[in-house]
């Protein structure tokens, strides 16, 4: 899949919306974008961009790459790290991941929903684990996902049919691109209380994802492993993220009622 993200023909006018315009360019997969690129991304004339990026560089919101491209900068990662809804619920999750790697020695990740994708808020992974193209502050389309299914299945109805509106993209041979087979897909993972992903976002990759619901049951984030097809054992597997999933979600349902 292209990681090309075009973003509509009409810019926007405030200074504001165009310098964050810019920075929503960068898609999940891209490591930098050159002014040639962020201009096409964005339909900013070129010395408009130029300008803006300038301004971001000052800021630290980009950085520039020693081939003249533009990348995300760390002000925008220690901003990410301020937000207190998704700091509290990393920092309550992360021993019940902890205790997921240990017994897989897989990727593990927390995740929740963004528009349409499933957004990582966390990874924990080792020199033992599939290498994946996961990472911290990542996203992909929620539909080829497990964390995602999660998401999709048991959230409002609106957000699958945003979803479906949007165009199920393909990113491999066994990604599910037809409203009717995801909905059998979604109906599965509701009545067996977790979500499967097997080589639908990566070849030879299968991801296990159980829901993280808050005090009235409704689903906030999701907890997965991930790992090789040849290492991941669904059936066995999923009981255990399932609890893990179950244990955090009374936890903070406990906390946000005290």
């Amino acid at each position: 899949m292209s990681s090309e993200r075009p973003l509509g023909p009409v810019p926007p006018k405030s200074v504001l919306a165009r310098g964050l315009r810019l920075l929503d360019a960068f898609g999940p997969a891209d490591t930098e974008l050159s002014l040639a690129e962020l201009s096409a991304r964005t339909g900013l004339p070129k010395p408009t961009a130029y300008r803006l990026l300038r301004q971001l560089l000052a800021w630290g919101g980009v950085e520039q790459t020693p081939g003249g491209g533009y990348r995300l900068g760390l002000r925008l990662f220690t901003l990410g790290q301020q937000v207190p809804r998704q700091r509290e619920l990393r920092r309550r999750a992360l021993p019940y991941l902890e205790d997921l790697y240990e017994a897989t020695h897989e990727n593990v990740h927390l995740a929740v929903y963004h528009g349409t994708d499933t957004l990582f808020l966390e990874k924990l992974t080792g020199h033992r684990s599939t290498p994946i193209v996961s990472r911290p502050g990542s996203r992909l389309p929620g539909h080829c996902t497990a964390t995602g299914k999660v998401f999709l299945a048991l959230g409002p109805p609106e957000r699958l049919h945003r979803t479906l509106d949007g165009g199920l993209s393909r990113l491999t041979p066994r990604t599910i691109v037809l409203a009717g087979m995801l909905r059998r897909e979604l109906d599965r993972t509701r009545d067996r209380g977790y979500a499967v992903n097997v080589e639908e976002s990566e070849i030879g990759v299968v991801a296990v994802a159980a829901p993280v619901l808050d005090g009235a049951s409704r689903v906030i984030a999701s907890i997965s492993v991930t790992g090789g097809t040849h290492q991941i054992a669904v059936e066995r597997l999923a009981p255990t993220i399932c609890v893990a999933a179950k244990a955090l979600s009374r936890e903070l349902a406990t906390a946000s009622a005290s």
